[in-house]
């Protein structure tokens, strides 16, 4: 049965788009950078399938002759730079006026009225770093049970909470609390559970993650996919960020490989439709942490299961590799950068070394999943479907 898969590289950009010094990215290249920092960085199936054939790009070095996958880059069409924006773009939706920030924390009347639902005090509301701010602020979590709140340069509210003091479902509760309030005057993109234990001494954070995010104010190819009576599968943190709109399957992930694992599982099921997969790692694990050697070993791992991937692709699946912003982790601060994305596009009924070129938004590939499997097209987005089928 024929599918599209969609994979998301979390954060993997390929060059600071022309408006990045709006938004403090000027000369910004997740990968390019990283490739400073790991010149041996060794990715022969991203190499084939074309990621350094991309136009313009400052690490040509990884070109090869003859690649076997189509490849090009997306430039971004919505205001901002978070996981929200530019998801919705990459399934159809724009972004006109960006999710509200809180550089200084969030509101002293929304903090009272949150404090009084949960029935509790709450600890920080400040940017930081989360890794961080359970350093500085876990012995008092721990001994008064007070959740702590923080926020950064994205749109969200996130509360970190030790699992032994605080229950994980209390977490998904009080986030839940969150999410109601935070509309309005308070609106804010997502909320993120960010569960964390001690072990051997130190705080390392859970893979229970949970993001709770606001629901896409239009449909999306998600929708037209489902409503066309095709199977919708989300893989990793896609349910969340679309709150499950148009989504008819959804399975969480604890780690970029069991993200594969899952999205192979899918794959190899009896449906035509949609997979539509996150893998967050790469962003939240090394972007954020500023950690350019760990990204690249993580990029690694990721190409080494790439001829698992494409071999479980039936005769007529088509598989697409994005990123949905850039996290150049040699760049100031720890927030995400406005980058442009790759595409690179393989499948047995693909022709091979198609240069797509520089894309005017995410949005054209949705607009290529939803022409492909014959759905309603997005609102925005220029399929190139006949630019890469034989």
């Amino acid at each position: 049965m024929k599918k599209v898969i969609l994979m998301v590289t979390d954060s993997m950009g390929v060059g600071a788009l022309p408006d990045g010094e709006q938004y403090g990215d000027l000369g910004t290249d997740t990968l390019g950078h990283i490739l400073e920092r790991k010149p041996d960085l060794e990715i022969p199936n991203l190499r084939a399938l074309g990621i350094g054939n991309i136009d313009g790009v400052s690490w040509g070095n990884l070109a090869v002759k003859e690649p076997v996958g189509c490849f090009g880059k997306m430039a971004e069409l919505s205001k901002g730079k978070d996981t929200t924006t530019g998801h919705w773009e990459l399934a159809g939706l724009r972004t006109q006026v960006p999710f509200k920030t809180y550089p200084d924390g969030f509101p002293a009347e929304f903090m009272e009225a949150f404090e009084r639902e949960i029935g509790i005090g709450c600890l920080g509301n400040y940017p930081a770093s989360g890794t961080e701010i359970i350093e500085v602020l876990g012995p008092d979590h721990e001994a008064t049970g007070k959740p702590i709140v923080y926020t950064s340069a994205d749109s969200v509210f996130q509360i970190a909470v030790n699992i032994d003091v605080v229950p994980l479902e209390r977490l998904y509760e009080i986030c839940k609390i969150a999410r109601r309030l935070l509309v309005g005057d308070w609106a804010c993109g997502r909320v993120i559970a960010r569960p964390y234990v001690i072990k051997d001494g130190k705080r390392e954070r859970t893979p229970d993650r949970r993001d709770y995010a606001v629901t896409p104010p239009a449909d999306t190819v998600l929708d037209a996919v489902s409503q066309g009576g095709k199977v919708m599968y989300g893989v990793g943190k896609i349910g969340d960020i679309f709150n499950q709109k148009g989504l008819t399957h959804s399975v969480h992930t604890v780690s970029n490989m069991d993200g594969v694992d899952k999205t192979i599982e899918a794959m190899r099921m009896d449906f035509e439709g949609f997979v539509f997969t996150n893998l967050v790692d790469f962003d939240s694990k090394y972007g954020h942490r500023r950690d350019p050697e760990g990204y690249g070993r993580c990029i690694e791992e990721f190409d080494r299961r790439l001829p698992e991937i494409m071999e479980a692709m039936g005769e007529e699946d088509l598989l697409m590799i994005v990123a949905d912003h850039g996290n150049d982790p040699t760049h100031i601060g720890t927030d995400h950068t406005r980058e442009y994305v790759p595409i690179l596009v393989y499948g047995k009924n693909c022709r091979s070394g198609v240069n797509l070129g520089v894309r005017e938004s995410f949005a054209d590939a949705g607009a290529t999943v939803a022409d492909i499997l014959g759905v309603r097209m997005p609102a925005i987005g220029t399929s190139f479907k006949e630019a890469i089928l034989k």
